[in-house]
């Protein structure tokens, strides 16, 4: 089991699981530079309501090696299709309460196109091929949501084959 409070940063240091509250300018600082004049951060935040399901608040859990290797992988992505853009991701994991960041996702690059097009790229990738999962705490009940397919229960016998 691993200590609480606890941040796990890739080798690079752009990509981080963490249980600590995100510092979105100290995320966003990895990845600005001289030479870039665009610089875009994105910041999911937990939502009270969704349609008229109440949001109590969300908790994470990720397998943490993959997930940061997952991450690396989308900043490579991304720096492959978009030349020169630089991409810092971040994520919580534990519980995080309505209004507070569960990603942040930070580019920079020469231009601002590639910056807009990057930024959804990531997290859109984020939800393809990221191994963390979402609890859905609501006044009413629970839902687990996995990466890539939608609903997913890590509980449920045979999950894990």
């Amino acid at each position: 089991m691993k200590p609480k409070n606890t941040t796990i940063p890739s080798d690079d240091d752009r990509y981080t699981i963490t249980e600590k509250p995100l510092c979105i300018e100290s995320i966003t600082q990895k990845v600005i530079t001289a030479n870039h004049g665009a610089t875009l951060t994105f910041i999911g935040t937990t939502r009270e309501m969704t349609g008229e399901q109440r949001t109590l608040h969300l908790e994470y859990e990720a397998y943490i090696p993959m997930a940061l290797t997952k991450l690396r992988q989308i900043g490579s992505e991304v720096e492959q299709q978009w030349p020169g853009t630089l991409c810092a991701i971040s994520h919580r994991i534990g519980t995080v309460e309505i209004t507070e960041s569960s990603v942040v996702i930070a580019v920079s690059s020469p231009h601002r196109a590639h910056c807009y097009e990057s930024s959804r790229y990531a997290i859109e990738r984020l939800k393809q091929i990221v191994p963390i999962w979402k609890k859905e705490i609501w006044d009413d009940g629970t839902e687990w949501k996995g990466h890539g397919q939608g609903p997913w229960d890590p509980t449920a016998p045979g999950q894990l084959s």
